[in-house]
């Protein structure tokens, strides 16, 4: 790789004013980062949100389409969650990011806070390994009206309410009845989702290059009913056929609540997400670290 990247967004996880002044640890973070950024030559550019929660005024500020427009690179600091509302924006843009993590590294933030002068400064000249990640689009029909939309880079959830019995759904795979449902919900999960919501409800995990999704029933009232894996080059159709305070969860972030009849169409978005690593990165040596595997081997 030779690509050298001159203009930087640096995102950051921030509290919105009702939770109080922002921390200082994550203030200070942002700081340490800009400034070893600003030391390299490299232009730095804030999201408007986290240059106003973090006080950090000597830098421009953007929203994030225009971080996707004007920077050649996203820097995102938090966790997975921070990444994955950051990712779905600047997909578009075909914008890499690289994670920076402030607590336990993540599947996607994958870089210490301590060390990370040593890892971006060579990341920054074209030294990195890099990993794309399919996008989901869904959408809500009702009465053959597009009534909620949304990208998703983990999952679609469709599921019951909490104090409800099971959903009802009916499933269809490329224009092809699949099976009926009863469950408390039903999982559609791309490869980077498969090591979310699906793998606590029994789905198998999914190597990111493999082109497929993996759909997982939640808690089934058909032990037979189990997880299945899908090719992403077709659309899924759930429909709600019965059940009480049904709603879509698209990452967890957006919901819809959802009516007897309403269908949720699930299918590969056009954009992808671009993930940056440091050298030697690999997707198996993230599985041992996250889920406690043998560490056994090199």
């Amino acid at each position: 790789m030779t690509s050298t990247f001159r203009h930087v967004a640096l995102i950051g996880k921030y509290h919105a004013p009702s939770a109080g002044a922002p921390s200082e640890s994550a203030s200070n973070a942002l700081q340490r980062i800009a400034a070893h950024l600003r030391g390299l030559g490299r232009e730095v550019v804030l999201d408007t949100q986290s240059a106003i929660y973090s006080g950090l005024s000597d830098y421009p500020s953007m929203d994030v389409d225009g971080l996707g427009r004007h920077c050649d690179l996203g820097l995102v600091v938090g966790g997975d969650g921070t990444m994955l509302g950051v990712s779905r924006h600047l997909a578009r843009y075909g914008t890499p990011l690289i994670g920076i993590n402030q607590g336990r590294l993540g599947f996607v933030t994958d870089i210490a806070l301590d060390d990370f002068e040593a890892t971006i400064t060579p990341m920054l000249d074209g030294e990195y390994e890099e990993d794309e990640r399919p996008l989901m689009q869904a959408r809500v029909m009702r009465d053959g009206q597009c009534v909620f939309e949304a990208l998703a880079m983990n999952d679609v959830v469709v599921n019951r309410g909490s104090t409800s019995g099971m959903v009802e759904l009916r499933v269809e795979v490329g224009g092809r009845f699949v099976s009926n449902q009863r469950a408390d919900g039903l999982i559609v999960a791309t490869p980077t989702g498969s090591t979310a919501y699906a793998l606590s409800a029994g789905g198998p995990m999914l190597h990111p290059s493999i082109p497929a999704w993996v759909m997982v029933p939640i808690a089934p009232h058909n032990l037979s009913n189990r997880p299945i894996v899908l090719s992403d080059a077709e659309e899924v159709m759930i429909e709600v056929v019965g059940g009480r305070d049904v709603s879509a969860n698209f990452d967890m972030q957006s919901l819809a609540s959802l009516q007897h009849g309403d269908r949720i169409l699930v299918r590969r978005a056009d954009h992808s997400v671009h993930f940056l690593h440091p050298k030697g990165w690999n997707y198996y040596a993230t599985l041992r670290k996250k889920l406690g595997w043998n560490e056994g081997g090199t």
